[in-house]
């Protein structure tokens, strides 16, 4: 049985995850050592402050426990299509319907607006009862173009156990964190001397 602990204990955000929103948020569920495990949207109130670290929610959004379960249902959407990239799998139909389904809740258009001070500007729509409808589209469509643009080919999986997090590959990096980097390293290590004791 996993325990559920608080977000501190959270690795920083993988590589990737700074141009692609949709990558953070399929991280935001985290497998740790011992069993632990830590979920960013475990919680509308963490919810919530993820979307606001996000942009994508005003810091009193005020989500309730659906928003933030809709939200989870997307991220293990996202993830299952993620792994099926990863692995060189099928996509799974349900995933991808669902995020189709999740790019035309909101409008895709900036629209145009006039403010005596500001002049002409374009911002999206998102009034606040569209706010989840908002960040379930950009997530969604973030999703789409890392699947399909030019980071696909260095999408990978952290291969520290028990690490389930994603990663847009650097160079020779292939770990999530400089944590996950240094546990398998030590297991290698650890390998090592006991093939060497027994052999």
């Amino acid at each position: 049985m996993q325990e559920t602990v608080t977000d501190d204990l959270a690795p920083p955000p993988a590589p990737g995850a700074e141009q692609h929103p949709a990558l953070d948020f399929a991280n935001s569920a985290v497998a740790l050592p011992g069993g632990q495990f830590v979920d960013l949207l475990g919680t509308p109130d963490a919810t919530n402050q993820w979307l606001f670290q996000h942009g994508l929610a005003p810091v009193d959004a005020g989500l309730r426990d659906m928003c933030a379960s809709q939200l989870r249902s997307l991220r293990e959407q996202i993830r299952a299509l993620l792994a099926s990239h990863v692995d060189d799998h099928p996509a799974p139909a349900d995933a991808l319907n669902a995020l189709n389904t999740a790019m035309t809740k909101a409008p895709a258009a900036a629209l145009l607006h006039w403010d005596p001070t500001r002049g002409l500007y374009r911002t999206a729509s998102h009034p606040v009862t569209q706010i989840l409808d908002h960040a379930l589209a950009v997530l969604a469509t973030d999703a789409a173009d890392l699947l399909t643009g030019p980071d696909a080919e260095r999408l990978t999986a952290c291969p520290s156990a028990p690490c389930t997090r994603y990663l847009l590959r650097h160079g020779r990096r292939h770990w999530c964190s400089t944590r996950c980097g240094d546990r398998a390293r030590a297991a290698r290590a650890y390998a090592r001397r006991t093939q060497g004791r027994s052999g």
